[in-house]
């Protein structure tokens, strides 16, 4: 496989000197001898030294061919002059931002979710981005969303049907962009692109599912937290039957204990504020 080479450009403000002063004596010449092939000759030689001029851009290279065969690339900026038969493909190597549609798909469990990512990257190899794919930004899109498709397809989006997963799209977002960064840098690599960065921009339930996953998170957040409450509360009755009874202030039977702990666990465990009921007689009334 041919390799990115440098090619090294004759300066274009040199041949822009010669092309001038041949100019100069060509056009002084026909005026002293008029002759139809030297002016034939003279503008042949002028559209050809034209032709060749080149100018790179900061941050932009010229890939160069001469009848179908690579001759290297240019990435020095600035005013050149090369071969006028040579074939100049102009490429970018600035750093690009893409940012994809999102796209629905289905996530290890079956549920159907939308994912996008953003994606930035530039061109490294510019012989393998002019000549290895036919069109490396259209490439960069399709391997962009094959590869969130696949990734998407190998974890779930979060852990309420598989408590065992350690990394879900939703929770494990480092390890996520990390395996996607990676994916991408193996599936660009053939194009001669360097990912320096992906991540997910836009992850959610599908619309047709977000509802009632929605009201299932609410439902998880409540039952987990009713049992922190639950246990909070079931030692506090413990640390306060154990207060009583280490300082001896009232002897509880069974069945006030009994009593005892229910007000408390009423009192403690309802979302609502307690409605207390003053009793003016014994404990037994």
């Amino acid at each position: 496989m041919e390799k990115e080479k440098e090619y090294n450009p004759i300066s274009g403000y040199l041949m822009l000197s010669v092309l001038l002063a041949v100019l100069i004596f060509g056009i002084y010449s026909v005026i002293m001898v008029p002759n139809p092939i030297f002016i034939v000759l003279l503008v042949l030689f002028t559209v050809l030294m034209i032709i060749g001029f080149v100018i790179v851009y900061p941050n932009y290279s010229s890939v160069l061919t001469l009848f179908g065969k690579y001759k290297g690339t240019i990435k020095k900026n600035g005013f050149h002059w090369v071969n006028p038969f040579f074939i100049r493909k102009r490429v970018s190597l600035r750093a690009q931002n893409f940012d994809s549609e999102k796209i629905k798909v289905n996530d290890k469990l079956g549920n159907p979710i939308q994912i996008s990512v953003i994606l930035v990257w530039k061109v490294e190899n510019t012989f393998r981005a002019a000549f290895q794919v036919n069109d490396y930004e259209h490439f960069v899109r399709v391997q962009s969303d094959a590869a969130v498709r696949g990734l998407a397809g190998t974890y779930p989006y979060d852990n309420f049907d598989d408590e065992e997963a350690e990394i879900t799209l939703r929770s494990g977002l480092n390890e996520i962009n990390h395996a996607l960064e990676k994916e991408l840098s193996e599936r660009l690599d053939i194009a001669g692109l360097h990912v320096i960065e992906a991540r997910i921009g836009y992850l959610a339930y599908a619309p047709e599912i977000a509802s009632a996953m929605l009201r299932r998170q609410q439902a998880t957040a409540i039952v987990a937290a009713r049992q922190k409450i639950v246990e909070g509360a079931v030692g506090m009755v413990e640390m306060a039957l154990e207060e009583l009874n280490k300082k001896d202030i009232i002897d509880l039977d069974e069945e006030r204990k009994a009593a005892m702990v229910s007000n408390l666990m009423v009192v403690l465990c309802a979302d609502k504020d307690a409605s207390p009921v003053i009793n003016t007689g014994t404990l037994h009334q």
